[in-house]
Formats: C-alpha cells, sequence, structure tokens
C-alpha cells in the first residue's frame, strides 16, 4: 500500500509578521511623493480613522479611497519599478529575524511557504520572490487597457475573510493529494479568519495576551521540535 505523505502549507501575513510596522503608507510616499501621500491621507482623515477603529469593510473603502485618489492614472510599469526597489529596501531594514528564520525554516522542510498579505499584490510578488516561497497572496489592483492603475481594488482587499478565500483558493489549485497540514502566522485581527482555519495557527503580534489575538498560542522556541514532529 501506497503511503502518501502530508503536505505542509505555511502561510505568513507579511506586515507586522514578516516586518516590523506597515510598509503600505512607506509604499505610496516611495511612489508618489510624500507631500502628495500626506495631503490625500489628511484629506482622507475622518475615513482613514474610522476604518482604522472598526476595521472590516469600513478600513477596506478607505484604503481604496486613497489608493483612487494617489494611484489613478500611474503606469503600472513604472510603479512596479519603484516598487521593487522599495520592498527590497523596506524588508531587508525592517525584517523581523525571528519570523524570517522561521519562514527558512519551513522551506528547508521543503514545505509550501505562502505570503498571505493585506499589502499591494505588486510588491508582495516582489518580497515572495526574494524570500524564495511558493507563492505570494496580495490585495490586487486594477489596470486599465493603457496599461495604467485606475485605483481600484482587482476585487476585495486581501485581509479578514478574504485572506482565508484566497488562500483556500491557492491550495485547491495546487491539488494536494490529501488536505495539507496548514501553519499560520499573523500579528492583527485581520488574519484571524486565517489563523482560525489553520491547523497550527500562531500569534507572533507584540501585543501579547493583550492583542486581537490572545486566544491563539504565542510563536516560542520549543515550536521547532512540535513542527517537526507534525511534518513527518
Amino acid at each position: 500500500m501506497t503511503i502518501i505523505a502530508t503536505p505542509v502549507v505555511a502561510a505568513f501575513d507579511l506586515d507586522g509578521t514578516l516586518s516590523n510596522g506597515g510598509s503600505v503608507f512607506k509604499w505610496l510616499r516611495n511612489v508618489c511623493g510624500a507631500r502628495s501621500t500626506w495631503v490625500a491621507s489628511l484629506r482622507l482623515a475622518g475615513p482613514l480613522f474610522v476604518g482604522a477603529l472598526r476595521s472590516g469593510t469600513s478600513a477596506d473603502r478607505a484604503k481604496e479611497r486613497l489608493f483612487h485618489r494617489l494611484l489613478s492614472g500611474r503606469s503600472v510599469d513604472k510603479v512596479t519599478a519603484v516598487s521593487r526597489i522599495f520592498a527590497l529596501a523596506h524588508f531587508r531594514d525592517h525584517g523581523r529575524r525571528r519570523l524570517l528564520e522561521r519562514l527558512a525554516w519551513h522551506l528547508r522542510q521543503g514545505h509550501d511557504v505562502v505570503i498571505v498579505s493585506a499589502s499591494p499584490q505588486i510588491y508582495v510578488d516582489i518580497v515572495a520572490a526574494e524570500l524564495r516561497t511558493v507563492g505570494g497572496l496580495g490585495t490586487r489592483l486594477a489596470v486599465d487597457p493603457l496599461g495604467n492603475l485606475t485605483g481600484n481594488y482587482l476585487g476585495k482587499n486581501c485581509r479578514g475573510d478574504e485572506k482565508m478565500r484566497r488562500l483556500s483558493e491557492w491550495i485547491e489549485q495546487r491539488h494536494y493529494p490529501v488536505a495539507p497540514l496548514v501553519y499560520a502566522y499573523g500579528n492583527s485581527r485581520g488574519d484571524r479568519a486565517m489563523l482560525r482555519a489553520a491547523n497550527h495557527p500562531y500569534n507572533v503580534g507584540r501585543l501579547g495576551l493583550l492583542g486581537s489575538l490572545r486566544r491563539f498560542p504565542r510563536l516560542t522556541g520549543e515550536i521547532h521540535e512540535s513542527l517537526a514532529t507534525a511534518g513527518e
């Protein structure tokens, strides 16, 4: 009888998980200039503030409005070129060593590592390639027939339930012979759906027991041994 090894998927959030803090506003400043980004942010201060408090669709809409104001009409090729320089520098300077080591450990074990983030797909792809992960799932941005960004999402903001939907879709498209064992690493409430669905979810946020992910186990030094056992 043929024994089929259980595949392992390791899903990592990006901002606040693989890197310290957020990257979206820094990215916008690099792409659009600091002055334009701050002016647009001030004009949308109300929706952005409400979105930060309520999260969910309020946050999704506010972020899209900011993108539309700043990115509409910009060449996707030019934005991608600037994004490459930004992403490599940002995650070199702000990467969380412990989580990057965890990601590298998964890769050495032959696990399928995927980044799942609300950050734009444009630079999630760049980071995924740099870290040599199997895939990267981010917020996709719509492009018009002339090759310019419209400023709108293509689909939905990749957070919350959408983050879990995209991960599930990605797993299905890989056609594993048996259901994979899923590890997930996140730091914020936007990661809760993904963590709830994982076999082994880990809270890697800074707030610990005070944070929104306090129901999930913390990442500790003892996990190496349990991971190795589970992956056998």
